[in-house]
């Protein structure tokens, strides 16, 4: 049974949101077990200057790095990462989870990405499409597209 771990900066604040997290969360107990770990982001300024951003980002960096499974493959999301098709993505998470001993963590960043640092330690940088969209709907969709990769790895009748 795959582990899969989802690190976020910042709490989902919508209910329509927190609903349909919970629901593919609870349809992936039949594949695997998903632990989601909310962490606040670095605070600051209303326009925040380069260095504050960087520092920010460091800070975080730091906490999102101490919450990482111990042996795991991890994928940062970010807009320079990779783009999978739903099937490529279900045999990537496989070959994942193999090498991260039956363990996946996946991290969504704050508002202003992730550090260099977290995207270093990265096994892959993913990218959910080109363009941009809300972290709390990133969520959401992160969470249905490993659902769908569950059913395209088990024969299941989801994905068309």
């Amino acid at each position: 049974m795959i582990k899969i771990s989802l690190i976020c900066l910042g709490k989902l604040k919508e209910n329509y949101l927190k609903d349909a997290c919970a629901e593919y969360e609870k349809r992936m107990g039949a594949f695997g077990k998903l632990t989601v770990t909310e962490l606040s982001p670095a605070p600051l300024p209303e326009n925040p200057s380069r260095a504050q951003i960087t520092a920010a980002l460091n800070t975080e960096a730091k906490l999102i790095l101490s919450k990482l499974p111990q042996r795991s493959g991890v994928v940062a999301l970010c807009i320079e990462g990779k783009a999978f098709s739903s099937e490529a993505f279900s045999e990537k998470l496989q070959e994942l989870a193999v090498a991260g001993d039956g363990n996946v963590a996946f991290i969504i960043g704050s508002s202003f990405g992730l550090a260099e640092e977290v995207k270093a330690r990265a096994d892959l940088r993913l990218s959910m499409s080109p363009m941009t969209f809300p972290h709390q709907l990133a969520r959401v969709m992160l969470l249905e597209q490993i659902y769908r990769a569950f059913q395209i790895s088990s024969g299941g009748k989801y994905h068309k």
